[in-house]
């Protein structure tokens, strides 16, 4: 027998070995291997069986990886998919599909040793006092870890060894597997009573999974599944689910999940990683954790160690877990069969990959799904313009929750306009009048506020008034940010720090008035901390953040009600459900509604209606103030009325006649090097073998070479050639083809993004 292999290294091609007999019966397709590639030792991919190989003097495979294939045919199809549309290494798109822990040549498994009650001998050996209340404990718990009943118990390792030489009990190494959760207490719940728009919705998607899996079978759109086309193709099993935040969205998804495991099928919930807070998984494993129909949920996100990655990993390749709740990578899992992929806050750009391969996780969820005949649900309160436009052109199915649940109303948006509050000579004021005056009367009232602005740091940056030096990245083509807790300038592009300079740092000035511009958290904590002195106030950002558990520890304390006033970067504008928030302060709405991109409009009028989300979601009807420079920019004014069909229809206008997405799509072909004379050169010659390869493809619009907007970072001059068609997998084969023969410096590379959401 012969294996084909693709190992990895990205060599864009498949080798082939022998099989020796005796690894005949554990080889099969997905099987992860070590084979000889010269004289190295290198891991790989079984992806195909075969009973012969074009090629003589074949070398055999050494040894097989795991007890069980680790990617199954399913997935392997998939990830050729990815390979071929985001125009990436088959190796590349196959490696992803695994997580690091699980590819490791040695099995990743603890063992702990693990003491157990033996039947008692027919006759009773004589016990001390201290040896008899120690084995009741065991006796009690039929088996327990040794460093857990020494705690119990208050006794040495000597005692247990001492009822081992008598018979009681056994003493032997076994797998120990981590659990994240194994210390948390979580209080099981029952499915909620829904309201008409929510049956409704829940009804239309559970008939799509009780439809048997050939009923819909046409010819199936090998195109991205976000591809708008004319043709009459659709994809009845994916819906657009659009609720205003605080519809319930989250209770149709675990109705929905319920139906699945009725069917005998798991589900794939994927979430942003900003939004996978300890509150998100309790909700999921609440419901399905506990009870007579006991399902195991797994959870897989960055913030696990490798160890508890790899155990909940196998937990759902072994089929125990058939729940699956993660980030980005989740899409991934071998759930099977599967049911259900739920993609929430479908908007984030957090699901599509910065490196390559540089895949959608909602796009790759849409295509697994059809691959799988899984029902795919998309939740949003904010949907991405290509998904609502899908709607529209009859390619996914919209349902709409329009109002919250419980009846709650929606929370009053007042826009502040903060050019009335620039006061002469003192500059710009961090809080207007009327924001002020909110927060104190929550205070006085033992409300809660949240008060948000997406930037970290004290101030953007230092500036000498007299001679205009700012203080800049070495690395990077922006300015260092003050930091003033450790006195330090940062870059948040290459993590540069140095030490803040106490006078101006050029030789010909040396001005010790140095001036610090722009705010962060930082400097909005301080001042807060200044005008309510007795408030309990917390920063939440990444620099906050230190410990693996202060997250879990600074939204359980604001829960608890031991924090009046919760002050944070993005991570506190979305997935948080909290009722005691009656108030929520948008410090700067416009920071990146200006920013040379064209979904700049969309980004912040998703950003300030999940924002605004936070707040009423109790009793008190919530009020959300919104300070703003710009306060009549179409997104923001939107916002203000919660009016999201308002903003795409004028939105969808100005695409359209750019012919930006939806209505085409984008390939970035990015070049970068050290030296900037060589990225220039090779970026004009990339475009002219790009115009040959494209020269049949008669919608195909090719913009640049131009320096990126970020034209340096981490010590990389970065140029761009923007692609525009409406047919992206024709031009991602072409880009493949070109990308293989192209011959560039060996100090310049070139990074293929298709689809991307970052154009900086």
């Amino acid at each position: 027998m012969i294996a084909r292999v693709t190992l990895e290294l990205a060599l864009r091609k498949e080798f082939d070995y022998l099989i020796p007999p005796d690894l005949v019966e554990q080889i099969d397709v997905g099987s992860r291997v070590q084979v000889p590639l010269g004289a190295r030792k290198v891991l790989g991919c079984v992806t195909a069986l075969a009973e012969e190989s074009d090629h003589a003097r074949l070398k055999s495979i050494l040894k097989v990886i795991g007890a069980q294939t680790l990617v199954t045919p399913k997935i392997l199809k998939l990830a050729r998919w990815i390979g071929e549309y985001y125009c990436c290494a088959p190796e590349t798109a196959l490696k992803s599909v695994l997580p690091e822990a699980v590819r490791r040549e040695q099995a990743g498994w603890r063992e702990r040793l693990y003491v157990r009650a033996l039947p008692p001998p027919a006759e009773a050996p004589k016990l001390a006092k201290r040896q008899r209340e120690v084995l009741a404990i065991i006796e009690k718990h039929r088996e327990m870890p040794l460093t857990e009943l020494l705690e119990a118990a208050q006794t040495t390792a000597a005692t247990i060894r001492r009822l081992e030489d008598k018979g009681l009990v056994a003493i032997a190494a076994e797998v120990s597997e981590r659990d994240p959760y194994a210390r948390e207490h979580i209080l099981p719940t029952r499915s909620m009573q829904l309201n008409a728009a929510q049956a409704k919705a829940l009804a239309a998607i559970v008939a799509a999974m009780d439809r048997p899996p050939d009923a819909d079978k046409g010819p199936r759109n090998e195109e991205s599944p976000i591809k708008n086309q004319k043709s009459k193709i659709k994809n009845p099993a994916t819906f657009l689910l659009h609720g205003v935040t605080g519809s319930g969205k989250t209770e149709v998804y675990l109705q929905a999940i319920d139906k699945a495991l009725e069917q005998g099928k798991g589900a794939v919930v994927l979430v942003p990683e900003i939004s996978l807070t300890p509150q998100t998984v309790e909700r999921f494993k609440a419901r399905f954790g506990s009870g007579p129909r006991q399902t195991l949920v797994a959870v897989l996100h960055s913030h696990l160690s490798t160890g508890e990655r790899h155990d909940e990993w196998h937990k759902i390749r072994q089929g125990r877990a058939r729940i699956v709740i993660g980030a980005r990578s989740a899409v991934f899992a071998p759930v099977d069969p599967l049911g259900l992929i739920v993609v929430d806050e479908e908007h984030e750009n957090s699901y599509k990959q910065e490196e390559s391969p540089r895949y959608h996780a909602r796009d790759v969820a849409i295509m697994r799904g059809q691959m799988e005949g899984a029902t795919v649900v998309l939740g949003s309160a904010t949907p991405s313009m290509e998904s609502f436009h899908n709607c529209h052109k009859g390619k996914y199915t919209l349902l709409e929750l329009p109002e919250r649940a419980d009846d709650k109303k929606m929370p009053v948006v007042r826009v502040v306009d903060m050019r009335q509050s620039l006061r002469k000579g003192r500059g710009i004021p961090i809080f207007s009048p009327q924001l002020k005056e909110a927060i104190a009367q929550r205070i006085e009232r033992k409300e809660q506020t949240i008060l948000f602005l997406n930037r970290r740091g004290y101030s953007t940056a230092l500036q000498c008034p007299r001679c205009g030096y700012v203080a800049g990245c070495p690395n990077c083509s922006v300015a260092l940010t003050y930091h003033r807790p450790d006195q330090k300038l940062r870059c948040h592009i290459c993590n540069h720090a140095e030490t803040a300079p106490l006078a101006c740092p050029n030789d010909q000035c040396r001005n010790p008035e140095i001036r610090y511009s722009g705010l962060g958290t930082q400097k909005v904590e301080e001042t807060l901390k200044k005008i309510f002195p007795h408030a309990r106030i917390v920063r939440m950002d990444s620099d906050a953040l230190s410990r693996k558990n202060d997250f879990r520890r600074i939204l359980g304390d604001f829960r608890a009600g031991k924090i009046d006033v919760l002050l944070g970067t993005q991570m506190i504008a979305k997935g948080l459900h909290f009722p005691n928030v009656t108030l929520v302060g948008i410090i700067y709405a416009d920071l990146a509604l200006h920013q040379p991109d064209f979904r700049a409009g969309e980004r912040t009028f998703q950003l300030l209606t999940q924002v605004a989300g936070r707040a009423g979601r109790g009793d008190v009807e919530g009020e959300v103030f919104v300070q703003a420079f710009t306060p009549f920019h179409p997104a923001i004014q939107c916002a203000r009325r919660h009016d999201f069909n308002g903003f795409y229809d004028q939105e969808l206008e100005g695409r359209e006649q750019l012919d930006y997405p939806p209505f085409s799509r984008i390939a970035l072909l990015t070049l970068k090097g050290r030296n900037e004379e060589k990225v220039i050169f090779s970026a004009e010659h990339l475009k002219r073998e790009l115009a040959k390869a494209v020269a049949g493809m008669k919608d195909v619009i090719l913009a640049g070479p131009a320096p990126a907007p970020l034209l340096r970072a981490e010590t990389f001059y970065r140029h761009q050639i923007m692609l525009r068609t409406r047919r992206m997998s024709a031009l991602s084969r072409r880009l493949a083809q070109l990308t293989e023969t192209l011959a560039l410096p060996e100090d310049v590379s070139l990074a293929v993004d298709v689809d991307p959401v970052d154009l900086s």
